[in-house]
């Protein structure tokens, strides 16, 4: 069996396979092309020389939807909604995107007002038809949405989570009188409470679901005309795998495509190295994703947010900040340096990727200071420009009456401010020592910045995966594919039983269990997960709970909740709970690749490929660079030293001791202070 991941990124399109005969994993990073990712994910999959048709398993991350919702680069977007209700997605909670700026302007909507169309149709909370569906209205909102050249529809009525048939209905007439535009219903992208949630994941969906679509449709089509027969799938924001045609009608649940990969690769690995407790740190070229792993699971955040816009599909709680190698260096209000969010992408890119490119950026200042100059072209065309760097630095350098490389050490130190700040808002803001968790950094340039975020949060240890650079795309190859099913349901645990949270369950888990087999997959291949999102009776917000397999009363099932109530806000109460939303999660196991076998070389001497002068707090010193595959296994060295590695640089700081362990990851440890 042969599989195949590919992550497409903002500056480099990374690609994993393995071949199950030969037992090999190999991989490979190419240029990103931004104006047609399909382009660079075919010619990474050509670069491998693999005959397409013998591909077993096709994976792929894209953000192409995150882009797409990011830019307000979507389709041209209609609205049907229940008539009273057309302002939802322009007020929605009320609450102000600036809390001290009086002039704070609300970000621009993805619909227009004028776009959006109510109708006559009413449903009662409890799935009861208060008032029937005005076809002809519909109708009518159909007409006007042709002559305004509406891409896109969203209907979204009132508790349609409880009674989605006028949805149905309103879509199946929208679909009849505009055939070629793309419809979707509240109900079927996200069948729960909460109006202003809903219709925004619903009108998000749509909004992006048009390029989204057409992207992974002539992915497909492009892939079989060059011989690929197995289907497509994508990593979904889940953790788990689609099929790229449901991926095409339903993309809001793809916005985080390419970070969940990097999540599912790191779980496997804190199986391997029996550490359990881990915080992802995943930085790229444009942005920087960190997550927590506890007890080796990841959580899943049921707030989550493109812009203004909420977005509720169950997703790995990934933070994310805007600081990557690509990330511009540059003045504000005078002399304020600021790092980020702008980035320079994969063009022109960094100025030393000799692309064109002027402007400093965070590679630019690693290769000033001596941390990354790479002997082989990075995505096996970019050849390091050391004077190029050089001189965008001393762009600003000069402004401040700083040398070049005390400007670039500043750039360093900020963008690490920022991205550490993605680690404590998962962990210190949520009363989590971070320092009690290993900190893994994959990405293409996590590994040069792993120590320093760690020293910066006072954790003891780093862990480098093997394929650092191509982590994320390894973890599309280990995903299961996974399915999401819930309903929302009040029930006041004073007077239920367990049995009537397994009756409520249990449709949930017929679902998961008939999509799972569907793909294909057998019974024994099935694992089921449960779980309800709870609150006091009288809260407006609630925590997701699991539930255990064991579980066998109201009362434990309510001490869990009250443990996790007092882990997250620090104190419990003594009120009784209620259940609000029913979960189930399906996932199907099939064959995985392993991590990669590693033999290590016999001589830590062998290793060593070059020395230079490398920047470290100031002071220059003669650094050791070493190449990783040569490395012998379980030898501990001190830093400093830089070890190269296709696709990735890994830095580790003189306060560092590191060696190489059996799995292959780098294990650095911060030296202890008498």
């Amino acid at each position: 069996m042969l599989w195949v991941g590919i992550d497409t990124g903002g500056t480099f399109t990374d690609l994993v396979a393995y071949n199950s005969e030969t037992r090999k994993l190999i991989s490979l990073k190419t240029p990103s092309t931004p104006n047609d990712h399909a382009l660079g994910v075919i010619t990474a999959v050509k670069e491998t020389g693999f005959e397409l048709p013998k591909i077993t398993g096709f994976s792929h991350g894209t953000t192409v939807a995150t882009n797409t919702a990011l830019e307000y680069k979507g389709a041209k977007l209609g609205i049907i909604t229940t008539r009273g209700y057309r302002d939802v997605l322009v007020i929605g909670r009320g609450n102000r995107t600036q809390l001290y700026d009086i002039t704070a302007v609300r970000p621009a909507g993805i619909v227009q007002r004028e776009h959006i169309m109510e109708v006559d149709e009413r449903s009662s909370v409890d799935g009861s038809i208060h008032k029937h569906l005005n076809e002809e209205q519909v109708a009518a909102a159909c007409n006007y949405f042709i002559s305004e050249g509406i891409e896109a529809v969203a209907v979204c009525f009132l508790h349609s989570y409880a009674n989605s048939r006028h949805e149905q209905r309103a879509a199946e007439i929208v679909q009849k009188l505009m055939p070629e535009v793309h419809v979707c219903t509240s109900n079927e992208i996200l069948p729960e409470y909460r109006e202003f949630e809903r219709f925004s994941t619903t009108a998000l969906n749509a909004f992006v679901a048009p390029r989204t679509g057409r992207y992974l449709t002539q992915l497909a089509e492009k892939l079989a005309a060059s011989g690929l027969t197995t289907p497509v799938r994508v990593m979904a924001s889940n953790g788990g795998t689609w099929p790229a045609v449901r991926m095409a009608n339903r993309p809001v649940n793809s916005l985080l495509s390419g970070p969940a990969g990097g999540v599912i690769a790191a779980t496997v690995l804190s199986e391997a190295l029996n550490i359990h407790d881990i915080i992802t740190y995943d930085m790229g070229g444009t942005s920087t994703d960190a997550c927590m792993i506890r007890n080796g699971t990841y959580g899943m955040n049921p707030e989550g947010m493109v812009g203004w816009y909420p977005n509720r599909v169950p997703q790995i709680d990934i933070n994310t900040v805007g600081a990557g190698g690509g990330s511009i260096a540059y003045l504000e209000a005078g002399t304020f340096l600021n790092v980020g969010p702008q980035s320079a992408g994969a063009e022109p890119g960094p100025a030393s990727y000799g692309k064109g490119g002027t402007q400093p950026t965070v590679t630019d200042a690693n290769v000033v200071l001596g941390r990354f100059l790479p002997s082989d072209a990075l995505g096996g065309s970019i050849l390091i420009d050391v004077k190029a760097a050089q001189t965008a630095i001393a762009q600003i350098a000069k402004k401040l009456e700083l040398s070049t490389k005390a400007m670039a050490e500043g750039i360093i130190q900020l963008a690490v401010i920022q991205m550490t700040s993605s680690v404590k808002e998962i962990s210190v803001m949520r009363g989590i020592d971070p320092r009690d968790f290993t900190l893994v950094a994959f990405g293409g340039a996590g590994p040069m910045h792993g120590a320093l975020i760690a020293e910066e949060l006072g954790m003891a240890r780093v862990v480098i995966p093997p394929l650092p650079g191509n982590f994320s795309a390894f973890g599309l190859l280990v995903a299961d594919t996974r399915h999401d099913v819930a309903k929302t349901e009040i029930m006041q645990l004073e007077f239920s039983d367990i049995s009537d949270i397994r009756m409520a369950l249990k449709p949930l888990e017929d679902e998961a269990r008939a999509r799972l087999r569907a793909d294909g997959f057998d019974n024994d291949q099935i694992r089921i997960e449960a779980s309800l999102d709870m609150r006091y009776v009288g809260q407006s917000f609630e925590l997701n709970i699991m539930l255990p397999a064991a579980c066998t009363d109201t009362e434990e099932l309510m001490e869990a909740f009250h443990r996790a109530y007092e882990q997250r806000y620090s104190h419990r109460d003594r009120g009784s709970g209620e259940v609000v939303a029913f979960r189930v999660a399906g996932f199907g196991s099939a064959d995985r690749p392993p991590l990669p076998s590693v033999l290590g070389g016999n001589d830590l001497a062998r290793s060593v490929r070059d020395k230079r002068q490398v920047v470290f707090n100031g002071i220059s010193i003669e650094t050791t660079v070493y190449w990783r595959e040569n490395l012998p296994l379980n030898t501990i060295f001190e830093g400093p030293a830089i070890i190269e590695e296709l696709g990735s640089t890994t830095v580790v700081p003189p306060n560092f001791n590191v060696a190489m362990d059996p799995t292959g990851s780098l294990i650095l440890d911060r030296k202890t202070t008498k």
